[in-house]
């Protein structure tokens, strides 16, 4: 059995590779991957402690549904979002984006 110290390690590198992506990163579509790979770094998470905890209940799994529910309206409403900028802009670079400002 893989001890619950590794899964933690893969989540904490995930989640950081994810968190540079989401720092460093000018393009709008890499932000939103950055964003996807922390909420997979939450759901492996959740996984790995449902397992070392009590199987029986089912609250890991229900909460990484969710998870993954939200991350699919995420990528749904930003890349809807990510298009219509660039149909409007020519650009999707997170620094030009400012339509929001007067």
């Amino acid at each position: 059995m893989i001890p619950l110290s590794w899964y933690l390690t893969l989540s904490a590198g995930l989640f950081s590779i994810g968190l540079f992506g989401v720092l460093a990163r000018k393009n709008a579509v890499a932000i939103l991957l950055g964003i996807e790979l922390m909420l997979n770094a939450v759901n492996i998470n959740l996984v790995a402690f449902w397992r070392y905890g009590d199987p029986a209940m089912i609250v890991g799994q229900v909460f990484a549904i969710i998870v993954f529910a939200t991350a699919a309206a995420e990528v749904a409403v930003g890349l809807a979002l990510i298009i219509s900028i660039y149909r409007r802009r020519k650009t999707v670079v997170a620094d030009e984006i400012d339509m929001m400002k007067w």
